[in-house]
This record gives structure tokens, sequence and C-alpha cells, in this order.
């Protein structure tokens, strides 16, 4: 049985036995929620997501693109995937780079 994280966010079909997991196990998801991109998903439990946003330069009176890359701790049973769209909420450090959660798939 799945709880329920109070973000809005569909819950995984499938369980999981990870203590890390917001929906089966025992972590706490507080703070930030960031929609963004997997680049990478080749660390064990882990992925990076790219978030895209713009920044004002008010010397130059425009925007400029920049991006950044969050670690975030991938659950057993949501297993988001390279390219996959997701919404990733802020949680206790669970590794020295590591601070985000993935919560939810939005699309593949």
């Amino acid at each position: 049985m799945a709880r329920d994280i109070g973000l809005g966010v569909r819950q995984p079909e499938e369980a999981c036995s990870d203590a890390n997991c917001p929906f089966h196990g025992s972590l706490p998801v507080r703070g930030q929620v960031i929609t963004g991109k997997v680049v990478s998903d080749r660390m064990m439990g882990t992925v990076v997501v790219e978030r895209d946003y713009l920044h004002y330069v008010g010397k130059y009176n425009r925007y400029e693109k920049r991006s950044s890359r969050i670690h975030a701790h991938n659950p057993p049973c949501i297993q988001a995937k390279n390219g996959d769209t997701v919404k990733i909420a802020e949680c206790r450090p669970l590794s020295k780079t590591t601070t985000f959660v993935v919560v939810e798939v939005q699309q593949s």
C-alpha cells in the first residue's frame, strides 16, 4: 500500500522495498518541487535532472538561458530513464550531492 505524499502526483503501480522511497519507505518530502529532463541514468539508484531557466541581465534588458543539473534519487518503483521529463521533490540529504527524489515521470 503506497502512502500519500501530499503533492498531488500519481502513485506508482508497482511496489518496492526501498527505504528511501517517498511512497513505500519512510522518506519525507518537503520544500521545492522541480520539473526537469533526465540527462543521465548511469548511476545506481540516482539520475541527473537538467532544468533550463531564464536569467534576467539588467545591464542589457534581456534574458539569457541557463541550466542547472540536480542529482535525484530514483526509486525502483518509478525507474526514470534517460530522456524522461520528471518531477522531483526536495528531501533530506541522501548523499553528498543527492537531496532530491523522483516522485513522478510525466512523459517518456
